[in-house]
């Protein structure tokens, strides 16, 4: 299956899944995705799919990890005091 395919497909399952989650109270999922004629095979593998896709992006770290090859830099900024701190808006 290309990427292409894979998105579609995803995109779809996420639609059914999340209109199966606002079913109404009291119809169950097995009861709901029946009236639809919907495999209940398939949607609990598309919910697992899901469901480990967010999980995966959830996780992904959140900057690149550092290498043994880069390095870290600081950068000193000069800050100029104020004339007359007593006067300055800014707390000490």
């Amino acid at each position: 299956m290309d990427k292409i395919t894979h998105e579609v497909r995803r995109a779809n399952w996420k639609s059914i899944i999340e209109q199966c989650q606002q079913r109404p109270k009291g119809l169950s999922i097995k009861q709901w995705l029946s009236e639809r004629e919907i495999s209940e095979k398939s949607y609990y593998y598309w919910l697992r799919k899901i469901r480990k896709e967010a999980y995966e992006q959830m996780n992904a770290p959140a900057l690149p990890a550092i290498g043994q090859n880069s390095s870290v830099t600081f950068t000193e900024i000069p800050v100029r005091p104020a004339k007359n701190p007593e006067s300055s808006n800014i707390p000490f």
